[in-house]
């Protein structure tokens, strides 16, 4: 069968809306919170050589730079199409490489003539290292895109905070280039001791934070749901982290190989302006916003809050349906999901969060919703009359029905 008769028909019997597979994604310098609901056994399920699976990817277009033995689709979402006892597959990119608007709309296939986004679940034991996502002009030195991205820290996925509960943003004001520069001068004498440059926030569930690209961040060990810009762009400037040495060419991972040593060229990757705002919090902290009032959410059986909501690159809600109720959400463009909690039925899909995942197992708990389908209404059904139904959902960019002014 055709790639183009798969996901054609993927998309007629979900109605429009996909069955997504679990993407299982591994880092080599990151340790495991066993978090993701992967059986014990199985968050090495790649190899303990390829690192442990931290990481779960959400309708991603963008393979994983995880440098050599990397499979090639690894990090890309597939897109299942069940027919009868026999299952067929084809990568989301390649669905929409075939289809185009009819899964992401032609607004988005005009501007960018892709899905531009994806999110993710990361789930580590303690800190990562201090680094930053490239801005456009030094991404695409390297043939790669910019990354923003946001942070939400999910209360359901959240049993217990890590080692690190806390996050390093940015810059203390008042922090010269200067002072960056020789941090990384010092980056084999062991601690190179930028985070003394930093400053920590503690992290709070069912809260989050927005981070353009070019911003310093030392992510904590809460586990993140991470709406972010279709990219795996990144450069570590911190050498040390959790006692565990960072190797040199994780700075350098995406920098042109002729300036790997011009450290004047590495710092100015850092948007100087955004990484010393002394309004850091004001400006990037993200608390939950309820677009409807508790009477309200009791009488439409739902409530929605924005939770990704200050970049221009993507956006995403928290959604929640009430014990026992029956509602149709509407939405001007499409997005991705996956359900946190609860049970129940999405269009004419069952869906359900399960208690544990086997690596390779296919699950109910991820979708796309086409912009057809999201614009014509989606039925969203709670069976529990005691649970509420949690869904995480991630849009593009120019979602129509963000319409904050912050």
């Amino acid at each position: 069968m055709s790639t183009a008769s798969i996901a054609g028909r993927a998309l007629d019997q979900g109605d429009g809306i996909l069955s997504l597979a679990p993407n299982w994604v591994p880092r080599s310098f990151c340790i495991p919170g066993r978090r993701l609901k992967l059986h014990p056994d199985d968050y090495y399920s790649l190899g303990a050589d390829r690192g442990g699976i931290d990481e779960r990817w959400f309708a991603s277009t963008v393979p994983a730079d995880n440098g050599p033995g990397t499979p090639t689709d690894e990090g890309l979402s597939y897109v299942i199409l069940q027919d009868g006892a026999d299952t067929q597959r084809v990568t989301f990119a390649e669905a929409i490489s075939v289809l185009g608007a009819q899964i992401i709309g032609q607004r988005l296939m005009d501007g960018y003539g892709r899905w531009p986004m994806f999110s993710k679940f990361f789930d580590n034991l303690g800190p990562l290292p201090h680094h930053i996502h490239q801005m456009a002009k030094d991404a695409a030195r390297v043939g790669q895109q910019p990354k923003p991205e946001a942070y939400f820290f999910p209360t359901q996925l959240n049993n217990h905070p890590g080692r690190f509960p806390h996050t390093f943003f940015g810059l203390e004001p008042g922090t010269t280039p200067e002072q960056v520069r020789q941090c990384l001068e010092n980056w084999n004498v062991g601690d190179n001791k930028i985070l003394s440059l930093s400053r920590a926030y503690t992290l709070q569930p069912g809260t989050g934070w927005d981070v353009p690209a070019g911003v310093l961040h030392a992510p904590g060990s809460l586990l993140t749901y991470e709406p972010q810009a279709d990219s795996d762009v990144f450069a570590m400037f911190q050498s040390l982290v959790d006692l565990v040495p960072i190797d040199r060419s994780l700075l350098v991972k995406n920098v042109p190989t002729e300036l790997e040593y011009d450290l004047d060229y590495i710092v100015g990757m850092l948007d100087w302006e955004l990484n010393v705002d002394p309004e850091f919090r004001a400006n990037r902290f993200m608390a939950p916003l309820a677009l409807t009032t508790a009477e309200e959410a009791a009488s439409l059986g739902y409530c929605d809050q924005w939770i990704a909501y200050r970049s221009s690159a993507f956006s995403a809600k928290q959604t929640t349906i009430l014990p026992g109720r029956q509602v149709t959400l509407k939405d001007g463009a499409c997005y991705g999901l996956i359900a946190v909690q609860g049970h129940g039925q999405l269009g004419k899909w069952s869906i359900e969060t399960p208690a544990m995942i086997r690596f390779g197992e296919l699950t109910r708990d991820e979708f796309f919703v086409s912009e057809q389908a999201a614009l014509q209404g989606v039925t969203v059904r709670n069976d529990s009359t005691v649970e509420p139904l949690v869904l995480l959902r991630h849009f593009g960019p120019g979602n129509p029905d963000l319409k904050l002014s912050l």
